[in-house]
């Protein structure tokens, strides 16, 4: 279907184009997390502020990379502002599935444990311009690139909940 994988391009190049949240937050009271991938160089730098009832914010991305880890980033932070960790988590989870990435455990460590393909029809709709990037699952190894932002965002979060909780 080539008239919606242009589209899905024009979303691609326009979000690394022109990233949307791009910046700094001043950490504390924003939490910072860096993310890096060794085999390309992509770098993320991810500051988010959430609230004490857990919602989220400010989202800033900073960082350097490919087409598609710099306009991931930008609609991760797009997709994300004004949702409650819960919900984030939910959507990080329902955009590695897209990218055909099941973890067993959602944690930011990167890692990823096994690698099934998603149920057809149960991913895509609630993620918006995300959708852009479905194509990458075509290029195993731009994957990582696609989803170095979200496992940086899922760390923030890891460790403002360690901070909550005193662990």
């Amino acid at each position: 279907m080539p008239d919606l994988e242009d589209l899905y391009r024009e979303i691609i190049l326009d979000h690394y184009r022109n990233p949307r949240n791009r910046g700094t937050l001043e950490a504390p009271p924003a939490h910072r997390a860096e993310g890096f991938n060794p085999l390309c160089g992509d770098e993320v730098i991810v500051y988010i502020d959430v609230d004490d009832a857990g919602n989220v914010g400010e989202v800033r991305i900073d960082g350097q990379g490919c087409s598609i880890s710099q306009s991931s980033a930008s609609m991760m932070s797009a997709a994300v502002k004004g949702h409650s960790s819960a919900e984030v988590r939910d959507l990080a989870r329902a955009f590695k599935q897209m990218m055909s990435i099941h973890e067993t455990d959602i944690g930011g460590d990167g890692s990823e444990a096994e690698v099934e393909p998603p149920p057809s029809g149960e991913v895509g709709s609630e993620l918006g311009d995300l959708e852009a990037l479905r194509g990458v699952v075509k290029f195993p190894v731009r994957i990582k690139c696609a989803t170095l932002s979200w496992n940086t965002l899922l760390s923030a979060l890891d460790e403002i909940d360690a901070d909550a909780t005193g662990t």
